[in-house]
């Protein structure tokens, strides 16, 4: 499966906040000069890889377990999720350290999203 087969498989609520996360991630990505990204399909998720040593990819995922969300992942070893709970507070829920859920029933917070993307992307270039 192809990422655009992914995205039109889909519910279509759901597919539309997918989109408008890669949309983000994509502004982030040529914001930041990590652009292009790689993106493919990780663990039958989408994926959005910046270059080595600049950042950390994310994935974006919809679930029948979970219907009125998705939700967009990075790596657990990193500490990105604590520090988007730090500087966002309540605007999203999160699990552990690997996720934030964000529900169907809002609007993205773009601008929120969009730092969040900007931090997973530069993540290694600027963690030192």
């Amino acid at each position: 499966m192809t990422l655009e087969q992914y995205f039109a498989t889909q519910p279509q609520e759901a597919r539309a906040h997918l989109e408008s996360l890669r949309d983000i991630i994509r502004a982030a990505a040529a914001a930041t000069g990590t652009a292009p990204l790689q993106e493919n399909l990780k663990w039958g998720q989408p994926s959005f890889a910046p270059p080595k040593h600049m950042g950390t990819p994310i994935r974006l995922n919809w679930s029948q377990k979970a219907p009125k969300r998705v939700d967009l992942l990075v790596h657990c070893q990193t500490s990105l999720v604590e520090a988007w709970r730090h500087k966002f507070g309540d605007l999203f829920n999160y699990d552990g350290t690997r996720a934030v859920h964000i529900s169907l029933d809002e609007h993205l917070p773009e601008e929120a999203l969009h730092i969040m993307a900007v931090m997973a992307l530069t993540y290694h270039k600027t963690k030192g």
